[in-house]
């Protein structure tokens, strides 16, 4: 063979092995381009006052359009009435019967359950777990219970360290003329805050005209942005984006207070102190200053225009979401993306007396839940499935098959998958939830709420949800046989 042909065939064999190095790249590139991305968006605060939940007097089209694409679930439950809690058991997939994280806001970092900054076998969140399956993951705003994912008090006192440890390739919350994380969340116009010193602490405040005048503004804008750069990643993407409102204080561009006015705003249902353990005084809502008395309960009048202002604040929260998942179209995503929209408990606004969230109720319990996942889920379908929120962890699971699946703890939750594509319309009998030591039972048509201890279940109390979402009577000595029966849900003491 002559010195050319040599060379022509050194050269093919280099070709040739450098193509096989090249592929599995190449395959490994293509396959991560088709796992679908999850943009999961959380909103704090809101219960199921939308359009889409049969609500006339809501403003809500982007997520009443959202619901319309995917599936909106009617009877989904949070496992605990308030925001770190909630959201601890979201991101970590434990119920609160093994975590035993049933009230504290701190759980991530503080306690018994609190996550390792030392990385484990397993992932410990569902951020991590996606980020070890080669997802960029990135945090904008509340996903865990800090406001920008770093560990600080409201003071501003902490070291800022990572409340989810090795789940976020990026934290990319803006903090605009607020400057840190919980002067975002508590935010009024012009940099001020709850937490500035300055001992500004109105309920509501309707006053800016334009969308990044304040913070909620800022957290789509910032979306979006970083969703034109994920664009042109080859890895497929996990954005948690945490909008803020309808969190108190009441704060929302002058121009949703102005639509809002112009609707009727009907007064709660059932507005009156219910005799129950577990009925609060509202201590965090009535904190703030009002223009109106201090009244237990609020007049008529000031329950309305307390009502208007929540509403306002998710008048602007959805239009929030309308320009993120605007940009997603636009930037050709929506195909390839799952779109979860959350919220991370319900809220009072006057029913039984009460506001916030803080009890075992019905109204505080119960939050809205969307998923349009292409090529899976029915567009329109309303599902009346008894759900909970340590389902969305192995539903994600389900529908992305990440490489890497080991969690720390076992998953309790249960893949909403069969209900997103119409193969199952139930999941399970009932929804359990917890409060400090009580357990709230759902059923499809009642709420048992039970407080544990070492002996028998006490402190019994009973509600027919079919009839109405609020504590009216309590029917625990009328339907005995009822009580027995959801009984049987409770978890065994160990």
């Amino acid at each position: 063979m002559n010195p050319v042909s040599i060379l022509h065939l050194r050269i093919v064999i280099l070709a040739f092995v450098c193509l096989l190095h090249w592929l599995p790249g190449q395959a490994i590139a293509a396959q991560q381009k088709q796992r679908p991305n999850v943009l999961f968006i959380a909103i704090d605060d809101l219960r199921t006052e939308l359009g889409c939940y049969g609500v006339p007097h809501v403003q809500s089209p982007s997520l009443d359009r959202l619901a319309s694409q995917g599936v909106l679930f009617t009877n989904h439950f949070v496992q605990v009435p308030t925001c770190g809690a909630s959201r601890y058991a979201l991101l970590t997939g434990r119920s609160p019967r093994n975590s035993g994280v049933t009230r504290s806001n701190q759980a991530f970092y503080r306690g018994k359950s609190a996550l390792s900054a030392t990385q484990t076998v397993g992932a410990q969140t569902l951020p991590e777990l996606f980020r070890r399956s080669g997802y960029h993951t990135t945090c904008i705003g509340k996903i865990s219970h800090t406001a920008d994912g770093r560990v600080f008090e409201y003071n501003g006192k902490g070291d800022g360290r990572d409340e989810l440890p090795h789940a976020w390739d990026d934290l990319a919350t803006p903090f605009g003329s607020w400057k840190r994380g919980w002067g975002i969340f508590f935010a009024y116009a012009n940099g001020r805050s709850r937490e500035d010193g300055s001992g500004i602490r109105d309920l509501m405040e309707f006053t800016v005209e334009q969308d990044e005048d304040l913070p909620d503004g800022l957290l789509a804008q910032q979306a979006i942005q970083k969703l034109g750069e994920l664009k042109q990643q080859e890895q497929p993407f996990f954005m948690g984006l945490g909008f803020f409102k309808p969190h108190l204080p009441f704060v929302a561009p002058e121009q949703d207070w102005e639509a809002m006015s112009r609707v009727t705003i009907p007064p709660p249902p059932h507005p009156e102190k219910v005799n129950s353990p577990y009925w609060h005084k509202s201590g965090e809502f009535y904190s703030y200053n009002m223009e109106y008395e201090k009244t237990r309960p609020l007049d008529q009048a000031a329950q309305i225009k307390t009502r208007r202002a929540y509403l306002a604040c998710v008048r602007y929260v959805d239009r929030q979401v309308e320009k993120v998942l605007t940009a997603l179209d636009k930037l050709g995503l929506s195909e390839n993306t799952i779109v979860v929209v959350w919220g991370d408990h319900g809220w009072f606004l006057g029913d039984s007396a009460l506001w916030a969230k803080h009890a075992p109720f019905e109204r505080a319990l119960k939050s809205t839940l969307i998923i349009r996942a292409p090529g899976v889920s029915q567009a329109g379908l309303k599902s009346a499935a008894l759900v909970e929120t340590v389902d969305l962890y192995p539903t994600l699971v389900d529908l992305c098959q990440p490489e890497f699946q080991k969690t720390e703890y076992p998953l309790d939750g249960i893949s909403l998958k069969p209900i997103l594509d119409g193969s199952k319309t139930d999941v399970r009998e009932a929804a359990l939830s917890y409060w400090n030591k009580a357990i709230s039972v759902r059923t499809k048509t009642h709420r048992l709420i039970a407080t544990t201890g070492k002996k028998q279940p006490t402190k019994l109390e009973l509600y027919d949800i079919s009839e109405t979402p609020d504590p009216v009577e309590n029917l625990v000595d009328k339907q005995p046989e009822q009580v027995q029966e959801l009984l049987k849900y409770l978890p065994s003491r160990k």
